[in-house]
């Protein structure tokens, strides 16, 4: 009888598609017959076309957990599950997660079901608003018990985890990249340097600076906006790759500060990696984060980081050389920061330290960690 897997996560395109396509080929490929269930979030659902997936089951969630849409996406995802007969559910997202542990329990119960849950960064953190304690932690407890193994990205949240109720409790670093997708080599950065020019009219001898995220406010952008405006070198730009509800704010404000011309926002791009390979540094400057790809993929690239000092990227800049952390709100640490790695002798310093740290967050090495949790941990129980 062929075995089934169920992946849960609130929508297909900035989460499936982004994170779990790897996971989806690696069952594929031992015979499962895999399923995806997730809000189609596409502007046109014709391209929703997930590889490596048997069955797809478009479930009205929403991020606001307190939306009626919600009741309907528990009705919908507990017929899936107590007639699918899985044998793994692994779940995502905070709302995907906690309508899939509430939707799983019958199945747990009479079939045996299997249910991870991968948490991508706990909502209540240290430093976290009270509100988010109040309402996120009591119920992720509550929830942990129907958890057969619950899987951290962070330390912080590792460690916080553990006083939970699941029966497994986990700390691996993320979903993984390909590292060999950002290796850069001079003549490929040169190469990508000039097609990055040419398309948003940078000068090619300019320092770039680079993000990658959705521009909302807990990315921060506007933060290094702020500090381009303190630094009188003018031959640095800022280029953001990502979509998002603050491009015409932060438009606005750095046409205020006369930077209109050195702020580029490219937009959501399929093609990112490219932009790492022709940049000079990176920059992240979120105020919350799980553990960051970007910054991972940033690391593969040979980048120095200037990124915040927060759970997640604590987990990636380690007292070495690779970066810099600071305050979410210190425009004037990012200005000194920026200026430090505008010199390239210090740029390089950094580089063979990033490449080497980003090899521990390699695809095949995480995806191994994965398959330890998927049955190694699970076949202890």
């Amino acid at each position: 009888m062929v075995k089934k897997i169920l992946f849960v996560a609130t929508v297909v395109k900035m989460h499936i598609m982004e994170f779990h396509i790897p996971y989806l080929k690696m069952f594929k490929e031992m015979g499962w017959e895999t399923s995806v269930a997730a809000h189609n979030d596409y502007t046109d659902p014709n391209e929703c076309v997930i590889p490596y997936c048997d069955y797809y089951y478009d479930i009205p969630f929403a991020r606001n957990p307190a939306k009626i849409e919600n009741l309907v996406a528990y009705q919908n995802l507990k017929k899936v599950i107590d007639e699918g007969e899985f044998e793994i559910i692994h779940c995502h997202t905070p709302v995907g997660a906690m309508i899939t542990r509430l939707a799983s329990r019958k199945a747990r119960k009479e079939i045996g079901s299997k249910v991870i849950y991968t948490a991508h960064g706990f909502h209540f953190y240290t430093g976290a608003p009270l509100l988010n304690w109040i309402i996120y932690y009591p119920v992720e407890k509550w929830l942990s018990k129907y958890t057969d193994v619950l899987i951290t990205i962070n330390t912080e949240d590792y460690e916080r985890a553990k006083r939970f109720h699941a029966k497994r409790v986990c700390y691996i670093p993320g979903v993984g990249i390909d590292v060999r997708k950002y290796a850069v080599t001079d003549e490929v950065r040169e190469a990508e340097r000039v097609k990055m020019c040419c398309e948003f009219g940078v000068p090619n001898d300019a320092l770039v600076l680079l993000s990658v995220g959705e521009v909302n406010k807990n990315k921060n952008h506007g933060i290094v906006i702020e500090a381009l405006h303190r630094i009188p070198q003018t031959n640095i730009y800022y280029i953001v790759c990502g979509s998002g509800p603050l491009i015409s704010k932060h438009k606005q404000r750095a046409k205020q500060l006369n930077l209109d011309n050195r702020v580029v926002f490219a937009g959501y791009r399929t093609d990112a990696e490219n932009f790492y390979k022709a940049a000079d540094i990176f920059v992240f400057p979120s105020y919350r984060e799980g553990l960051p790809v970007a910054v991972m993929e940033a690391l593969a690239s040979g980048l120095p980081i200037i990124a915040t000092n927060i759970r997640g990227s604590r987990d990636l800049i380690t007292g070495d050389s690779s970066g810099v952390l600071l305050s979410p709100d210190d425009v004037s640490g990012f200005a000194e920061a920026i200026e430090y790695f505008a010199n390239s002798i210090n740029r390089e310093k950094v580089r063979a330290v990033n490449i080497e740290k980003a090899k521990s967050f390699d695809l095949q090495t995480i995806t191994k960690k994965y398959y330890n949790a998927y049955f190694d941990k699970m076949s202890e129980m």
